[in-house]
């Protein structure tokens, strides 16, 4: 969750500028083409065409040549498994007014808690840890240039998922892809089992996989830290939520761990595997996310004490954090404090305004108190949550 989610502060990322032009969706082939794809819906075997074209070609668009992505078997998610795994969202969502998830289920009751976005730091420097998404956001994201819009954006697009209604948290999934299809490149240098030069796509499903992963992962840890843990049972209808989220990225059944005990295996496997490879852009964007660029927007000690605490000890050291005790003891002194107060800090405060207003949805009530649009401009940098998906 998920902070996002904060892939997505990782990779919904904003397209910077190409080498051939100003921005990658600005070239005229793209466009034409995209908009070709666009209108192909109802054709199944022509938007696969489409589409190919659009992958394969790239080095005549936009500077980049991304077949060997398909040489090595590597898959790429394009708009017609984005659409295919929407259709069994939509199969299997809650209801039409309710969303994907709704107010049962677990995934509501773990992302509406604000708490959770104390885990935004260790979920994005495990992301950034992938050589792929450290070197799109080092060479895509509006991170620095604009922190704040980046964090509404972010979670903007998060929470309409989580807490929107279902075409709206829909059409959100097919802005994201549509975005993720402009963040194309190649590494600067060699890293794990990455060679100099090599190409990357933000829509490529064992990288959205990983950064799918250290959303729910986080979510659960930090939710276990503060909060009551969850049961065995409950961790199961987590992740079986959570394969359901993962749709929207596009991935399949077959992408994702079938179980919890599966996910969490995945994920010792990734914290040992060479794929995981701290870089140069990895270290220089971590460095300039927990410097701050201005005082007022450095995060305290605490918390990237606690950030790294969270982390296995060699990315950790990958990372040049100095953790000695000094940090551990604050982290421990912050973790004590929030666990004492957290818990009896009024609801109408200590959740998110989006899951407020997903509320009042469910109750009918359309106008929205001044305390929930006051946290949704905390949040989402806007009074409430609307239909600018669909549009």
């Amino acid at each position: 969750m998920s902070p996002l989610q904060v892939s997505e502060i990782a990779i919904t990322v904003s397209a910077r500028r190409s080498s051939r032009f100003s921005k990658p969706w600005s070239c005229p082939r793209v466009v034409k083409r995209q908009a070709a794809v666009f209108r192909a819906r109802g054709n199944p075997a022509r938007r696969q065409r489409l589409e190919g074209f659009c992958l394969l070609n790239c080095d005549r668009t936009c500077g980049l040549n991304l077949s060997p992505f398909v040489s090595k078997g590597t898959h790429l998610v394009s708009e017609s498994d984005l659409e295919t795994a929407l259709d069994s969202v939509r199969a299997r969502a809650a209801g039409s007014v309710e969303g994907i998830f709704g107010p049962a289920s677990m995934t509501w009751r773990i992302d509406r808690e604000a708490v959770i976005f104390l885990g935004a730091g260790r979920a994005l420097l495990l992301q950034l840890a992938h050589p792929w998404v450290a070197t799109a956001v080092a060479e895509h994201s509006r991170t620095f240039a604009d922190p704040i819009g980046r964090f509404h954006r972010t979670f903007d697009v998060v929470f309409t998922m989580v807490f929107g209604s279902l075409d709206c948290a829909l059409a959100a999934a097919r802005r994201l892809h549509h975005r993720h299809a402009t963040i194309v490149g190649r590494l600067t240098e060699a890293i794990g089992p990455f060679g100099s030069g090599s190409p990357y796509c933000a829509n490529e499903a064992a990288a959205l996989r990983w950064v799918h992963a250290t959303l729910i992962e986080t979510a659960f840890i930090v939710h276990d830290l503060i909060l009551p843990p969850l049961s065995v049972e409950e961790r199961e209808r987590y992740w079986a939520e959570s394969r359901l989220y993962g749709a929207l990225f596009g991935l399949t059944s077959a992408d994702l761990p079938a179980d919890w005990d599966s996910f969490a295996a995945y994920n010792a496997a990734m914290m040992q595997s060479d794929t995981l490879s701290v870089s140069a852009a990895a270290r220089e964007v971590a460095g300039q996310i927990f410097a701050g660029r201005r005082p007022w927007l450095r995060p305290p000690r605490w918390y990237q004490a606690l950030s790294a605490q969270l982390l296995p000890d060699r990315l950790r050291m990958g990372f040049g954090f100095a953790f000695d005790e000094r940090d551990r003891k604050a982290a421990e002194r912050a973790l004590a404090r929030i666990r004492r107060v957290y818990p009896k800090i009024p609801t109408r405060l200590r959740y998110v305004g989006p899951y407020q207003e997903a509320q009042a949805r469910l109750r009918g009530k359309p106008q929205l108190g001044c305390a929930t649009r006051c946290l949704n401009r905390a949040w989402i940098g806007r009074p409430e949550l609307d239909d600018r998906w669909n549009r």
